[in-house]
């Protein structure tokens, strides 16, 4: 049940993502209350409030992985809803210790299903696995401290 809801709130963590850059507000009192609009389990607030952390207090460094990881492709000219998911799976995969790699990525891929356009999962599976792989060099985390500690 906990992964099923999960699932959830990384679907409403992605719609976030993809407002608040549509927007240019990353402030804790947009997340405030988009969550408070939309996240139905409010069990799950930590977990949100811990990811969102991580995504946008690491967003430079997220950015700078997602554009070395995807080959000729500029931040500027992806669509918006498979940014939002690389971010948020680049957050969760580099900078939240409890939860698998491998749940990240399949959770990514699975949101690029849903609100992607039809070659949303591909690309989004090949960035994170570059990413992973550190192909590139593209580790965000590298010196920085996890989230939650």
């Amino acid at each position: 049940m906990r992964a099923n809801k999960r699932s959830r709130a990384r679907e409403t963590l992605m719609q976030m993502l993809f407002q608040m850059d549509a927007q240019g507000d990353f402030s804790v009192r947009s997340k405030d209350a988009f969550l408070e609009a939309y996240l139905r389990d409010k069990s799950l607030l930590p977990f949100a409030n811990l990811v969102f952390e991580a995504a946008v207090g690491n967003m430079g460094e997220i950015d700078a992985a997602i554009a070395k990881s995807s080959d000729n492709w500029k931040l500027s000219r992806m669509a918006r809803a498979d940014l939002a998911i690389l971010r948020l799976a680049a957050a969760e995969i580099f900078f939240v210790d409890d939860i698998p790699v491998s749940v990240s990525a399949n959770e990514a891929v699975e949101l690029a299903k849903k609100f992607g356009g039809e070659n949303s999962s591909s690309f989004v599976n090949g960035v994170l696995g570059r990413m992973i792989r550190g192909d590139g060099d593209a580790d965000p985390a590298e010196g920085a401290e996890p989230c939650g500690e």
